[in-house]
């Protein structure tokens, strides 16, 4: 089978407001399975909706060839409302109903070409994956993240697609389901182009795109050659920063000597048309030109140093930013062995059926595993009050922080700014911004709509919320907080969380982030058999 073509020509996307997202982009993807990664904020999930033609470019064009396939990052109720519209099948079951009740149009019966066993094949594959208890019309707002990615999933493989974009799929899904979506990876024979920051899933790509305002750099191989290579440049950015900071310090110095060599030259000039016997016609030209010419010298080392800050500026910006130690409340201290949360024979009103006894004390950091659909999410909700228990009883002695699988989307209207503001409005503004920037969002999005930002940047945000309250909480819950991150952001993550003096209980399928917070003990929950 011959591969079709995906490919960017030129291509640039401009903001609303004027700003150049990305420029000139120009790139044509293998056959092989290709890892689109970057920072948050980059354009990645921007450029896989280019991709699919769902959003048209600035300027160039994206040449596509067969039948592109998209999974999106956020799959909202909203907009797949039904199973049969997250699996991708919606119009062809609709098509299929015009055509049992009488419908002869063409695009029907073209929709309906080797697709009259739809329905069924759903039910079967649902079955297949281990949700067969849904059916076409499930509504999607009743299903975990989980079970609404594996839905979406499943319509991607079923597509036949020439090529798949998927955006942040392993969002939601569990280890076991992790490891399956990586061995579809590897049995998909067409194109594929996965955006993740997913590093384990990353492993099984033979190509990595990397997206930044500098434009596209490609490295062959997965993950740890993607790392290793990216480890390499960052060493070699880094001496070319340091030499160019050593230069400027060694220019300065010229400089200095330059212009006392220029001052002294001057003051004996100075001295000469003084003690000499010369009409003032002669030392005025005299000074005249010696004034020129340390006019020139300043203006000329004006323009040195000018040189020598873009050069440090632009060297500097090719490097990894680096992480700042963040300006945490001591309110959030919790001294060894005080009790933090008690829960007492407490059976969660869905998932897990087992009781659940459980005691935190001091800043323990716990972690809470589980298939999708045993309840780690409940249980995070019943500890925080938001869910009542069906039986036993929850003690809690401190202000508990929450965070849950959608963190930042609950206020697309607000800035950075203002949440930090709505959560402690004793905080100035010039703080908020300083302590936002800590965290990776820069003055500039900080005055954003939260809608206007990144999945990443909007949990950053939430944190943040959370950490610099009026009333900061002692106990912080995490429902996948690596969701949307980017990957420096999950080490940014890693770091801020081991910096923070409370107790932790966190929700995560990144293994990676988890060996990086030193958990103190981890806790399992077990699906509940279904009837």
């Amino acid at each position: 089978m011959t591969q079709r073509l995906l490919q960017l020509d030129h291509v640039s996307f401009n903001l609303p407001d004027g700003r150049v997202l990305f420029n000139d982009l120009i790139h044509t993807f293998s056959a092989r399975a290709t890892g689109i990664v970057g920072a948050n904020g980059c354009g990645k999930s921007l450029l896989g909706r280019l991709l699919t033609g769902e959003q048209p470019p600035t300027y160039g064009k994206v040449c596509r060839e067969g039948r592109v396939y998209a999974v999106a990052q956020l799959l909202e109720p909203e907009r797949y409302p039904s199973v049969a519209a997250l699996a991708g099948v919606d119009h062809i079951l609709a098509a299929l109903e015009r055509i049992a009740q009488g419908s002869v149009d063409d695009d029907d019966h073209s929709l309906a070409v080797d697709q009259w066993d739809c329905a069924a094949h759903l039910e079967a594959e649902l079955e297949q994956i281990g949700l067969g208890h849904l059916n076409a019309d499930s509504r999607t707002d009743a299903l975990s993240g989980g079970e609404r990615q594996r839905v979406a999933l499943m319509g991607a493989w079923l597509s036949r697609a020439d090529w798949l974009i998927l955006d942040e799929p392993s969002n939601h899904l569990d280890i076991d389901q992790q490891h399956k979506l990586a061995q579809q990876i590897e049995r998909w024979t067409n194109g594929l182009v996965l955006i993740s920051h997913d590093r384990g899933l990353l492993e099984h790509v033979n190509e990595i795109v990397e997206l930044s305002p500098l434009g596209l750099a490609v490295y062959g191989g997965n993950y740890s050659q993607y790392a290793a290579a990216r480890e390499l440049e960052q060493q070699s950015l880094q001496s070319v920063l340091q030499g160019a900071r050593a230069q400027a310090k060694r220019e300065q110095r010229e400089m200095v000597v330059q212009m006392e060599r220029q001052q002294r030259r001057n003051a004996r000039g100075d001295r000469q048309a003084r003690d000499g016997n010369q009409t003032k016609l002669i030392t005025n030209a005299q000074k005249e030109r010696s004034e020129n010419s340390q006019g020139k010298l300043r203006l000329n080392q004006q323009l040195a140093r000018e040189q020598q800050q873009q050069r440090i500026a632009e060297a500097r910006a090719r490097c990894a930013p680096e992480i700042q130690r963040m300006m945490l409340s001591p309110e959030s201290v919790v001294p060894n062995g005080k009790l933090i949360l008690q829960l007492n024979d407490v059976v969660l009103p869905f998932g897990h059926p087992a009781p659940i006894n459980l005691t935190v004390t001091g800043p323990s950091r716990m972690a809470i595993h589980g298939a999708n659909g045993s309840g780690k999410s409940t249980l995070l909700h019943v500890i925080t009050g938001q869910l009542p228990v069906r039986e036993g009883e929850i003690i809690r002695i401190c202000h508990v922080g929450w965070l849950d699988q959608h963190a930042g989307l609950q206020y697309p209207e607000r800035t950075a700014v203002q949440w930090l503001y709505e959560s402690n409005p004793t905080l100035p503004e010039a703080e908020a911004r300083t302590r936002l920037a800590q965290m990776g969002i820069d003055a500039d999005r900080a005055m954003l709509k939260t809608c206007q930002l990144s999945g990443g940047e909007r949990l950053k945000i939430a944190l943040a919320a959370q950490l610099y309250a009026q009333q900061p909480p002692q106990l912080l819950l995490l429902d996948e907080p690596d969701n949307h991150l980017d990957l420096p952001s999950r080490t940014a993550l890693e770091q801020m969380l081991n910096q923070y003096p409370g107790a932790l209980i966190i929700v995560s399928h990144d293994l990676a982030l988890l060996q990086g917070i030193n958990l103190d003990f981890e806790l399992h929950l077990t699906v509940q058999v279904r009837a």
